[in-house]
């Protein structure tokens, strides 16, 4: 049997004891938004219901178990506990969210298929843009711009230092500008 204990501000904390373990589950919530967290620890099995306390420092709990009575902080920090108040507990059927009934195996997933190879990009059209891919080009009206080089450009493609930069002509052996060699 679990048990809750309201503590107030949109918060609640259940308890429940599973064989040797004893479950803590804090939930809290507002209006949208929803959180739940949950521990489990070693305590023996109970031996009484639980019972909740506001401590000056927080919230205590008390397990009466057949290895002797324990005490277990679930909010806040230590304190005296003779200024203890109790907190009323309610029996509920199982703790929301949790599952109470065992999960049934999982099916095993199907391999997934191999990636087919991607096609080549076609040439893209937008107005009076075109795209292509191979060599890298792009025209808009009269103008072009080609990166890397084709076949039918390698002849007028203009050239460049690599030293300096300056154009130079494909007949040439030495930059006009700089004198480096060109190969």
């Amino acid at each position: 049997m679990a048990y809750q204990c309201d503590l107030g501000t949109n918060q609640t904390v259940y308890l429940d004891n599973s064989g040797s373990q004893t479950i803590v589950t804090t939930a809290s919530g507002s209006p949208g938004q929803q959180q739940q967290s949950s521990s489990s620890f070693e305590t023996g099995a109970w031996t009484a219901p639980p019972q909740m306390y506001r401590t000056p420092g927080g919230v205590a709990l008390k397990l009466q178990t057949q290895g002797g009575d324990r005490w277990v902080q679930i909010q806040g920090q230590s304190s005296n506990l003779s200024e203890a108040h109790p907190l009323p507990l309610q029996e509920v059927a199982e703790v929301p969210g949790s599952s109470q009934t065992p999960m049934e195996p999982m099916q095993p997933m199907e391999p997934m298929q191999p990636m087919q190879p991607m096609q080549p990009m076609q040439p893209m059209k937008m107005g009076n843009m075109e795209m292509n891919n191979n060599p890298m080009e792009m025209r808009m009206g009269n103008m072009k711009m080609t990166m890397g080089s084709s076949p039918q450009t390698t002849g007028s493609q203009r050239r460049f230092c690599s030293q300096c930069g300056s154009p130079v002509q494909a007949s040439d052996r030495f930059c006009g500008n700089c004198g480096h060699k060109l190969s």
